[in-house]
């Protein structure tokens, strides 16, 4: 009885260890591991015109500095993502994806 129970907790403590890998490895690939950044060429990939800034931040994350400008017929707001000297930047005209700029391809 003391052995099953033994194998029990073993492979409790194996399961949380494996649960706890799976999520670090998981998140690892859309982010920079130094500074938590989403800002990288496979994110950026995703973006794509018609997205609206919520789903641009789901990928991308918080913009570093966000621009708005009412040009009276429509709004146009500028996203700019900041990783060291990596930058993405995301032109919305009327909150829906319009434009994009990177040097994450340099």
């Amino acid at each position: 009885m003391r052995q099953v129970s033994a194998m029990i907790n073993r492979l409790k403590i194996t399961s949380a260890l494996l649960l706890i890998a799976a999520f670090f490895l998981s998140t690892a690939c859309d982010r920079n591991a130094l500074s938590g950044s989403k800002v990288n060429k496979a994110n950026y990939d995703q973006i794509s015109m018609g997205m609206s800034k919520s789903q641009v931040e789901t990928i991308l994350g918080k913009p570093t500095t966000a621009e708005t400008k009412d040009m009276l017929i429509f709004k146009k707001t500028t996203y700019r993502f900041e990783d060291g000297d990596k930058f993405a930047m995301v032109t919305f005209k009327n909150d829906e994806v319009d434009g994009k700029d990177t040097n994450l391809d340099r």
